[in-house]
């Protein structure tokens, strides 16, 4: 399996309750290194920009107006397989869902408030690291 990175977002919700160190030690544990981090504001206009892909759909404006709500803490993950790595460590969007020990099922407080964020593929992953990084501040 090759080594990918990929972009991992701490939600308002995991902010908010100082979880921040302890999700970030499931990934580094999961065998992920994290190899650029930053803690950020988004505006509403920033979080749609991001969430664009979902504009047309009707949890939208919800989505942004909780990403704009709080600081999150945004990352690039590197590891082998870090995608797919990456959204098992998470767990499954619905933590009712999410199987034991994931960062969903310990961590999230509703399906809108899920704690996590994690590119589902190369090409997009490649696209939201460069939405948040330049290639300075990835120091892998």
């Amino acid at each position: 399996m090759a080594v990918e990175r990929t972009l991992s977002i701490i939600k308002p919700d995991a902010t908010k309750r100082n979880l921040t160190g302890k999700i970030i030690a499931k990934f580094e544990e999961a065998g992920l290194r994290v190899v650029a981090s930053k803690r950020i504001h988004l505006t509403p206009a920033q979080a749609g920009k991001f969430y664009e892909v979902h504009k047309d759909r009707p949890f939208f404006g919800e989505l942004t107006e909780f990403m704009a709500s709080e600081p999150v803490v945004v990352q690039v993950l590197e590891g082998e397989g870090a995608i797919a790595k990456n959204r098992e460590v998470m767990g499954a969007t619905n933590p009712a869902d999410a199987a034991p020990g994931t960062i969903r099922a310990e961590f999230a407080e509703s399906v809108g408030e899920n704690s996590v964020h994690g590119s589902d593929a190369p090409e997009t992953a490649k696209e939201e690291i460069a939405f948040f990084f330049s290639g300075l501040e990835l120091v892998g």
